[in-house]
């Protein structure tokens, strides 16, 4: 989950005002120490920290605090609406050009995921009917070409490349007269990065700039890096003046002080987040379920989004006609498996939630390595046998067991499980038998 550790510590401070009928302006000041403590510790920006506390406090000591019934409430409330403010307010969206193609330069250090998530955006905007092109420009990076073609390949979009002999510039410009010429009205420029900013790179990034003349010029930017990322966005913006950022590598523990630095320090939003190493792992940002997430309010609207993005209406309506004349098999069972896999890891999904606490998502990978043993369970069964789980004797699980490298007992409380469900949606299908359901007469098995 994004901003784990920052989650808890902040978490901790709040804890400060909890318990008091009233609060003073010296209780406010004890818990801000927290917060700033806490801010400091993601490794948010020193002066952004100075900023926000400063803007926190003096809210904090007010009149709708100090005279509230639930101070500690007017205190969360506050820091969730300054931290939204702190991240840019409302979600800032790609500008999509009124004359095609849209050009989206893509710069960044090396080992940010910028050719990652030149696919990655690219992908995003197909799956919405756009036509990208992706133009491979880093001809220095030994791979990255055939990087960016490999990612190309997997989802299903061209590659405009000129090899490692033609200056960038060139390709840059090639690739858009291709895009016009064919149709294609989304370009994605992946440049190249270095390891460190330099004068060479930036110097080629703005001929890059003046011959395409983008729409938009995204950094993307290490989650990870902490300070430095502070220190990379600014460089960036002054010598490209980059429209937005992207903040990858957040599905890890991160301390998060780049997202909450870079707005604030650079003026640019952030526009999307890398959230896994999949290549659907790209979210657009928004900054007021981000400080939710942080704050643990849960993000239910992303929630909701990435269920509709898993859902797949064809098969819903098949299973719903399964469900009706009761003919569900463990081949459907297993299938609605993918289904959840498909909205994500078990820890960014519980981490939507409301009320879970940050803390509790460490034992996520449990649920998800129970699922991983009901499938291996599934597939090791035979046609007949997950058609028909009844013919399934003492002998044959002896076998599904060994070759799902798991138990008999794990085996039968799968079996189990199955069995319930199928009698909760014979009882699902017939109205009859419906009035009875809700007063005590069966139990969902889940």
């Amino acid at each position: 989950m994004p901003f784990q550790s920052l989650s808890e510590k902040l978490n901790n401070a709040f804890k400060k005002f909890k318990n008091k009928g009233k609060l003073t302006e010296a209780d406010v000041k004890a818990g801000m120490r927290e917060i700033k403590l806490a801010l400091l510790e993601a490794d948010v920006n020193f002066k952004v920290v100075k900023d926000f506390i400063k803007v926190v406090s003096e809210r904090a000591v007010g009149s709708e605090v100090l005279e509230s019934l639930l101070p500690a409430q007017q205190i969360v409330k506050i820091v969730n609406e300054e931290l939204t403010a702190l991240m840019g307010g409302t979600q800032s969206k790609l500008t999509i050009s009124s004359k095609p193609p849209t050009v989206v330069m893509m710069v960044g250090l090396q080992g940010a995921g910028k050719t990652t998530h030149a696919g990655k955006l690219a992908g995003l905007y197909k799956k919405q009917g756009k036509h990208p092109l992706l133009v491979a420009c880093d001809i220095y990076r030994p791979a990255a070409i055939k990087q960016l073609q490999i990612v190309g390949e997997q989802l299903g979009i061209p590659v405009f490349t000129m090899g490692d002999q033609t200056s960038p510039v060139t390709i840059a410009q090639e690739g858009v007269k291709h895009a016009i010429a064919k149709g294609y009205d989304m370009v994605f420029i992946d440049t190249a990065g270095r390891l460190h900013i330099d004068e060479e790179l930036m110097n080629e990034l703005k001929s890059i700039k003046v011959s395409v003349e983008p729409t938009e010029i995204l950094l993307t930017i290490d989650a990870m890096i902490g300070q430095d990322a502070v220190n990379v966005a600014s460089t960036f913006n002054e010598l490209l003046d980059i429209t937005g950022v992207i903040l990858t590598k957040l599905d890890g523990d991160t301390r998060g002080g780049a997202a909450l630095s870079v707005r604030h320090v650079t003026g640019k939003p952030i526009k999307f987040i890398g959230t896994g190493e999949k290549l659907d792992t790209i979210e657009p940002f928004h900054p007021d379920r981000m400080a939710s997430r942080i704050l643990g309010m849960g993000d239910v609207l992303s929630l909701i989004e990435k269920a509709e993005q898993a859902y797949d209406e064809k098969k819903a309506a098949e299973l719903e006609k399964k469900l009706r004349q009761a003919t569900f098999t463990l081949d459907d069972y297993l299938e609605q498996f993918g289904q959840i896999r498909n909205m994500g890891s078990m820890d960014q999904i519980l981490g939507m939630m409301p009320g879970v606490k940050p803390g509790a998502l460490k034992d996520a990978q449990l649920d998800e390595k129970a699922i991983d043993h009901q499938e291996a369970i599934i597939r090791s069964m035979t046609p007949a046998e997950r058609e028909n789980p009844d013919i399934i004797s003492a002998s044959r699980k002896k076998r599904i067991a060994m070759g799902s490298g798991t138990s008999v007992e794990e085996v039968n409380k799968l079996l189990r499980s199955f069995d319930q469900i199928k009698k909760m949606m014979k009882q699902f299908s017939d109205p009859k038998k419906m009035r009875g359901f809700g007063k005590g007469k069966m139990k969902i098995p889940f």
